[in-house]
């Protein structure tokens, strides 16, 4: 592998910057090493080589020529980033992984697509997903399976497991992905690399294919905290096209995360996503030693008791379907997506649209489809979707005492490393249970990042850190500390991953 590939994103940038490298060596070695693996991983639907190069070569001409051009480049300009393919991009496709959208060529660009065209990093392409997003493990992808690079039979976590993997190996050092109930960091825990779910409407959702827009949320996928933290500073900010976008100024994330005093600090344990049925052994004793480390450096943990927590997952599985259902109503065959006719019979629009989403959608978005559309129908909607509101304000409650009690709360972000394919497929309330710990963050609106804790069989377990509604800062200066308290008792956990031509 080319050691260049190996540095993180903000050590490629330095070398950027002092001309040891090019942006084009850079985007080239990237481009060379998703050839290599591809074929093992398939994190990428779509490479995007010609322009990747292209922008590459601009930075490139751009520091070469010196003056105040180069003065004002991003730290950040001629790093390469991949792009989950759920967020709209002109002149690449953009499918959700979905066949209801095959080949489909955005207009537009996502205001977060923009900020990285203009901070010119490369674009590598567009990662693989569950279907709109709809899954745990990016099995659910109509355009084949992505592998974790650290076992390629087991599941890199979903639904953004194409950008993880990526990132994991060494296809990509930045990746964007979405996160409505774990999507970022329930991958970033199964590939042992960070992901960042920010505060919702911190980032701009402008652009992003909507699944449930309550929960959405757009974040940095990458190997390291300060990585993270350098691109959520890169694409956070005000967004007028999104009504939902905070007016707050970016704050400096990567200043947080390399603070790594930790003396005086409360932590939260959470006492509901800490333990208890469904957890594996392995994955507690890793985050019992990051809380041991924790208290080596000076930090008070506390335990928070959150009771409306045990409610979070059936909440979320009534108002997540509810609002894709209607999300997704738009994909008919004659407003949106592709068109498929009926075999026989007369040719009405019903028949088309029944035809279209048969063929067009796959067997966990139909699913949804139906929960969400029972939930809001006539005679179920106060029953179903409004309780599950209702609990919404509970577990909004849970987490505002917490936060009196502890600066950040901790637990483990899933409650097993990663599993092998096929193993929960079919037994879907199997796989949605794995979503317990990463959904109560969604459907409070708070932030939550992923930090590597540890190994379990050799497979990487993740520490999960939520902060207050738009103290993300919070977030990162805890996640920082506690990655260079494990950094310091050995190797870091992302520079472990297997050689994949080693891996069978």
């Amino acid at each position: 592998m080319d050691p260049m590939i190996q540095l993180t994103a903000a050590q490629m940038a330095a070398k950027l910057r002092a001309g040891e490298i090019t942006s084009v060596e850079l985007t080239q070695a990237h481009l060379r090493r998703i050839e290599q693996v591809e074929p093992t991983i398939n994190a990428f639907l779509h490479v995007n080589a010609e322009e990747a190069l292209e922008t590459a070569a601009g930075v490139d001409k751009i520091r070469a020529a010196g003056g105040a051009e180069a003065e004002k480049l991003h730290p950040l300009a001629g790093v390469p980033i991949a792009i989950k393919d759920l967020i709209v991009t002109k002149g690449q496709p953009t499918t959700a992984a979905s066949k209801m959208l095959e080949g489909w060529m955005s207009p537009y660009d996502a205001t977060v697509v923009e900020k990285i065209r203009a901070a010119r990093l490369p674009i590598l392409g567009k990662t693989n997903l569950d279907e709109f997003a709809m899954g745990s493990s990016t099995e659910h992808s109509a355009y084949g399976v992505t592998r974790n690079p650290w076992d390629t039979e087991r599941i890199p976590g979903g639904s953004g497991g194409g950008s993880a993997a990526a990132v994991a190996a060494f296809e990509a050092p930045l990746a964007l992905g979405t996160d409505t109930g774990g999507s970022i960091r329930e991958p970033a825990a199964f590939t042992g690399t960070v992901g960042t779910k920010p505060t919702y409407g911190g980032v701009s959702r402008y652009g992003a294919i909507a699944m449930a827009s309550s929960l959405d949320q757009i974040g940095p996928c990458a190997r390291t905290v300060e990585d993270a933290a350098l691109l959520h500073e890169l694409i956070g900010g005000h967004d007028p096209k999104d009504s939902t976008s905070l007016p707050d100024p970016v704050p400096a994330f990567a200043r947080a995360a390399a603070e790594h005093d930790v003396a005086g600090k409360k932590i939260g344990v959470i006492k509901q996503l800490s333990h208890g049925e469904g957890y594996q052994q392995g994955v507690l004793d890793a985050f019992h030693s990051s809380l041991e480390s924790l208290k080596e450096a000076g930090a008070e943990i506390v335990e928070v008791d959150c009771p409306s927590f045990d409610y979070a997952l059936g909440a979320y599985y009534l108002i997540m379907p509810s609002e894709a259902s209607s999300n997704l109503a738009r994909y008919d065959g004659v407003r949106y997506g592709k068109r498929v006719l009926p075999d026989d019979g007369p040719l009405t629009i019903e028949r088309v649209m029944a035809a279209t989403r048969a063929a067009g959608f796959g067997p966990e978005v139909k699913r949804r489809i139906v929960l969400g559309t029972y939930a809001l129908s006539a005679g179920y909607y106060d029953a179903y979707y409004g309780s599950a509101q209702k609990i919404r304000t509970l577990i909004q409650r849970d987490f505002d005492r917490a936060f009196e009690q502890a600066e950040v709360l901790i637990c483990p972000t899933a409650p097993t490393v990663p599993f092998k394919l096929g193993e929960k497929l079919d037994d879907p309330l199997k796989m949605y249970l794995n979503d317990i710990a990463t959904i109560p963050a969604n459907l409070a609106g708070i932030p939550g990042i992923n930090v590597p804790g540890g190994l379990s069989e050799g497979l990487p377990v993740g520490i999960q850190f939520l902060a207050p509604a738009r103290e993300d800062i919070r977030a990162y200066h805890a996640a920082g500390a506690l990655e260079h308290l494990l950094g310091e008792k050995g190797e870091a956990i992302w520079q472990q991953i297997p050689e994949l031509e080693e891996v069978h």
